[in-house]
């Protein structure tokens, strides 16, 4: 998912350096910029920002009123503060900033910054994406897919599977394998054409070849470099491939 900036500065010079810095250390990002604190205001109301880039001496309000303001949003973006003056960097803690970058800073300084706001970000996101999944576990699913029975053919005979049962469902070429319990029922179905069936009420894809029921998911497990694994309540343990988290949390927040 690109990074969404907003970058704050009264002076013009100062204002395009940083807005260069960003595009330099992240072509992916998606920088707006804001020449008062009050500009900055209206936008962060307007849009969500993953971080903000603020000088702290500005006409009217200034950076540190503004972080003040905005930390009372519900999800605040992670701030770097911008300054020529070292005096602020107490008060620039306490109201939760990131980092304090100094001018004139080199292009390391800078993407060191960058690093430390993107591993929060990355945090909150996965914080933001279990918690979700809780909600989404609590609440249950839609009553949509309430009742649907698949028709498997096997060996000559003729089988129903509950969806409600199924625990997940693992594609094998232009087959899928389904988890019911400690059976495994296949299916001539693509992976694609199966999930259309019975998802996305109940269901929600975590690889290319996997998807889960989300009411047989117990718990997520943070592993290292911020993957996944899906625990279920039997105890498989299946992973959540990067690929698909941002498109999960799309998923959880549309719900």
């Amino acid at each position: 998912m690109a990074l969404r900036a907003l970058v704050v500065d009264d002076e013009p010079p100062a204002l395009a350096e940083l807005g260069y810095r960003l595009q330099e250390a992240d072509p992916t990002a998606e920088v707006e910029t804001a020449s008062t604190a009050l500009d900055a205001l209206r936008l962060l109301r307007q849009h969500r920002f993953d971080a903000v880039f603020v000088d702290i001496q500005m006409p009217g309000l200034s950076g540190l009123e503004l972080v003040d303001l905005v930390n009372e949003f519900d999800e605040p973006p992670a701030v770097v503060f911008v300054t020529a003056y070292d005096e602020y960097a107490v008060r620039a803690f306490e109201v939760q900033a990131l980092d304090y970058l100094l001018k004139p800073f080199g292009r390391h300084r800078f993407q060191s910054a960058l690093a430390r706001a993107r591993k929060h970000i990355e945090r909150e996101r996965q914080g933001e994406i279990a918690g979700r999944l809780a909600a989404l576990l609590r609440t249950g699913r839609s009553p949509e897919a309430a009742g649907e029975r698949l028709l498997v053919k096997s060996g000559g005979r003729v089988s129903f599977v509950d969806v409600d049962q199924i625990d997940w469902v693992e594609a094998e070429g232009n087959y899928v394998r389904i988890h019911v319990a400690d059976q495994v029922h296949i299916m001539r179905e693509t992976m694609n054409g199966l999930f259309e069936r019975i998802g996305p009420h109940q269901f929600f894809r975590i690889h290319r070849s996997r998807i889960v029921n989300v009411t047989r998911v117990k718990e997520l497990l943070i592993a290292g470099g911020g993957d996944y694994h899906v625990v279920l309540w039997d105890g498989t343990r299946l992973g959540l491939s990067r690929m698909y988290r941002d498109a999960l949390q799309d998923h959880l927040t549309r719900r």
